[in-house]
């Protein structure tokens, strides 16, 4: 793009012009950003976006702001970079020094240094060398955290009830494993479409395997028993998603037992080092997730054949035993010959047995009534009836007296009372006075105290605010000063920083104006009443002096010092 110069200054009557002043006014006059902008214009115009191939120099980690700067350089030349933060997170490669990439962005300028720079978009490594280190370094450091450890790899399911598959659902892939799941166990298959390659492949990888660990056991989408992360074969670049760290620590954290089968058996990525199993190809990842049917029917069949053969051996075994036992016992009659005779024995001793005892408590029952003779129910009657007429009603007459005695005691006892609850009843009245009265009096003390202290603290706080008001730096501001910062806000006590600042805010006493530098000036020189003056920017040179303000160059002497100059 051609640069346009700006229109003319009016020509002067060549009368009062220079021979000198005439040649100079055939020169277009630039200001330096007009001058920065037409440059960044026509930069961008004939490049515009750019791959470019070179070796990462000065990097240093992302920037207080989330940007990356940094060099491409090679044998011959380098070149300023710039990653900025919202690119920065999408990067399938991070920025590390020395690491030879290919960038894909756009040339563009930096008018505050001059300087022109790529701004990335997309980076990659350049080569299989570099994306091979970039592999084993990767490994080297995801082996040192430990997860590759074999103690944390877990056997897969003899029988899963559904298998979950996690790959692209247009490939081969899916319907191979599909056609081997039926030849050999049909099983519910529950899939995960996802990218298996190019930008965010890795992301939904590690987003699926999160996904199917996060199903809740029981819900209305049955939990998968097992995974397989599968892909067909191809370049280190195309199986480079299963290379990132977040597929590697999404498959770690897996709580389902994972198969990965990722490429074909030469291939191999970093989820085939944390998986709890790695197949060679996809087909045979099918061939571990489930057994065979048919070789589960015709084992379990033999197994069944097999059972009833040994039931039905021990029971003719049992059946033979038994027999053989009741062939060795004795027979009934001469179990029970013995038993008989004793209960004859018995029978005829049992006559005598009951005379005798039928004597003995005839005996004794006589021997009772006799007793009772002796000392009748009736007598020890009347003998209790007249003791009870021997004591009347002696039981009464002390009854009375003791509840008497005791009245007149509860009367005492109650005129005590009443004596003891006035007299405290009084006591409490007269405590109770006191207290009120020294209430009142502490209420009036601390009434004047709070009116004392409020007015001691309005005292100081008045004091306080006229001694702000005179040591403020925004009662210098009022007198006309101006406080500048740069663009961290910290103060700028030279001019030459203030030069090299790209950015300075002017702080008035009625607001902040912000202004851009161009370093050229010295308030030293005369000021060239001839020369145009510069079209103002926002933020950029000063505003003309109001009418009635001197301007001008001052003296050295007169000239404003600087607020932080002490």
């Amino acid at each position: 793009m051609p640069l346009v110069p700006p229109p003319r200054p009016a020509a002067q009557p060549a009368a009062d012009i220079p021979p000198t002043s005439v040649l100079n006014a055939n020169q277009p006059e630039w200001s330096v950003g007009e001058l920065a902008g037409a440059l960044k214009r026509t930069l961008e115009d004939a490049f515009g976006h750019v791959r470019l191939r070179g070796e990462i120099s000065g990097y240093r980690g992302q920037h207080g702001s989330g940007h990356a700067y940094f060099s491409l350089k090679d044998g011959q030349a380098r070149i300023d970079a710039v990653v900025w933060k919202g690119v920065f997170g999408r990067l399938r490669q991070r920025p590390q020094e020395g690491l030879e990439v290919v960038a894909t962005g756009r040339i563009t300028t930096f008018a505050g240094k001059s300087s022109y720079q790529i701004v990335i978009e997309s980076l990659e490594p350049a080569g299989l060398g570099a994306w091979m280190a970039l592999l084993e370094e990767r490994k080297k450091q995801l082996a040192a955290e430990g997860l590759f450890a074999p103690d944390h790899k877990r056997p897969i399911p003899y029988l899963p009830r559904v298998v979950g598959v996690v790959t692209s659902p247009t490939g081969a892939v899916i319907r191979d494993i599909l056609h081997r799941l039926e030849d050999r166990f049909p099983r519910p298959v529950l899939v995960w479409p996802v990218r298996v390659q190019g930008d965010g492949a890795a992301e939904e990888v590690a987003a699926a395997i999160r996904g199917f660990n996060a199903l809740p056991a029981g819900g209305p989408i049955p939990r998968p028993d097992v995974l397989i992360v599968a892909r067909g074969g191809g370049s280190i670049e195309d199986l480079w998603a299963f290379n990132e760290e977040c597929v590697v620590r999404a498959a770690f954290a897996s709580a389902i037992p994972l198969i990965s089968a990722v490429g074909h058996e030469t291939d191999t990525t970093l989820i085939d080092y944390v998986s709890d199993r790695r197949a060679p190809t996809p087909t045979g990842a099918a061939e571990m997730a489930v057994p065979v049917r048919a070789d589960l029917i015709a084992t379990v069949a033999d197994l069944a054949a097999r059972g009833r053969g040994a039931v039905g051996r021990r029971i003719d075994r049992d059946r033979s035993d038994l027999r053989a036992l009741g062939r060795a016992l004795p027979s009934a009659d001469a179990l029970l010959a013995a038993k008989r005779q004793r209960l004859d024995l018995a029978e005829a001793r049992l006559a005598p047995a009951l005379a005798a005892g039928a004597s003995r408590h005839r005996a004794r029952l006589q021997l009772l009534l006799d007793r009772m003779a002796r000392r009748s129910p009736d007598v020890a009657l009347a003998n209790a009836r007249a003791r009870l007429a021997r004591i009347d009603h002696r039981p009464l007459h002390a009854l009375r007296n003791d509840v008497q005695r005791k009245g007149e005691a509860l009367i005492q006892l109650g005129r005590r009372l009443v004596v003891a609850r006035e007299a405290s009843l009084e006591r409490a009245r007269a405590l109770q006075a006191r207290r009120t009265d020294r209430l009142l009096a502490l209420s009036e003390r601390l009434a004047q105290a709070g009116a004392r202290g409020i007015e001691r603290r309005r005292d100081r706080l008045d004091g306080l605010a006229g001694l702000l008001g005179s040591l403020s730096y925004r009662a210098v501001l009022d007198r006309g000063y101006v406080l500048v910062r740069d663009a961290a806000g910290l103060p700028v006590r030279r001019a030459a920083a203030a030069a090299a600042a790209q950015r300075l805010s002017l702080q008035f006493a009625d607001g902040t104006v912000t202004a851009v530098p161009d370093g050229t000036d010295d308030p030293s020189l005369p000021v060239d009443p001839s020369r145009p003056a510069k079209p103002g920017r926002r933020g950029g040179a000063a505003a003309p002096a109001a009418p009635g303000k001197r301007t001008g160059t001052r003296p050295a002497a007169t000239r404003q010092g600087s607020l932080f100059d002490a």
